[in-house]
């Protein structure tokens, strides 16, 4: 079995993939949108990060955290987060053995995918891919028509002109 290095950088910028296990629509339901934003809140009560961008999609999300500068340690939080969520969610459909034997419950692939940001352009180019996702997908047809996405706080921030976004107007190169 091969072996997966994370990169680790205290204090660096990360861009994240989390998705729902086989990829159930069910992450925007408002009980478990509800239970996300418990579980964040507290997680970044005992360990602190910042959210710089935020998009939730129904089977998967995307986020861009920055760490403190004395920790790297974003596999924790995201055990907790995804440990919290699953406790107070319970249906998360029928289990294999393997993911019953770990006391996993059926919300989560067990894995997440990260990239660590190398500068300022990279870290554009992921946050306009995180916010152009629920068009990428087909969910809406503008950015700011999808609601669960931080491009509204950041619009509000001024960072991102309202009208950003608009159908077929964002060059789609984000560097996958």
């Amino acid at each position: 079995m091969s072996e997966y290095r994370r990169s680790r950088e205290a204090g660096a910028l990360y861009f994240f993939t989390v998705v729902s296990h086989g990829r159930r629509s069910l992450l925007t339901r408002p009980e478990l949108r509800l239970s996300l934003r418990r579980a964040i809140q507290a997680v970044r009560q005992r360990h602190p990060f910042a959210i710089h961008g935020w998009v939730l999609l129904p089977d998967h999300l995307h986020c861009l955290w920055q760490l403190p500068q004395d920790d790297a340690d974003f596999g924790r939080r995201w055990s907790m987060i995804k440990r919290k969520v699953s406790q107070d969610f319970p249906d998360g459909g029928a289990l294999s053995l393997s993911r019953q034997l770990r006391g996993e419950r059926g919300i989560w692939q067990r894995r997440f995918w990260e990239h660590l940001i190398r500068d300022e352009d990279d870290y554009r180019r992921h946050m306009d891919y995180l916010h152009w996702n629920p068009v990428r997908h087909g969910l809406v047809a503008r950015v700011t028509d999808w609601p669960w996405s931080s491009f509204h706080r950041l619009v509000r921030e001024g960072r991102y002109p309202a009208d950003w976004g608009g159908a077929g107007e964002v060059d789609g190169d984000f560097g996958e």
